[in-house]
């Protein structure tokens, strides 16, 4: 993982349980089992809610990568903790939870 990866996951980490898995040449950002955002090309983008939508109004929009089809947050203000700790707890009550794999039938390879 790289030093802004690192970062991400320490400033976030106060606030629940952080795990930024490798993606396609990025990286997906999970808070408390729920996915987030991505890092791309050194910046955080995080998803669009409400809350995000709400708090992060001022923040650019932009794809975190070439032929995404979804614009997001790009976030950097990781000083206000305050900011941090409200954004990430209303973006968890919104995000939906993990969906279960589908299990395989008989017959299914």
């Amino acid at each position: 993982m790289n030093e802004f990866n690192e970062y991400v996951s320490d400033v976030f980490s106060e606030f629940g349980d952080v795990v930024i898995r490798s993606m396609m040449g990025g990286y997906l950002v999970y808070f408390n089992g729920k996915l987030l955002g991505d890092i791309c090309g050194g910046e955080l983008f995080l998803k669009r809610t409400p809350t995000s939508d709400r708090l992060l109004a001022e923040s650019e929009l932009r794809y975190p990568y070439e032929e995404s089809k979804t614009l997001m947050h790009v976030f950097d203000n990781f000083d206000d903790k305050t900011l941090i700790s409200e954004l990430l707890d209303g973006m968890f009550a919104e995000l939906p939870a993990k969906k279960a794999a589908k299990k395989k039938t008989s017959g299914e390879k």
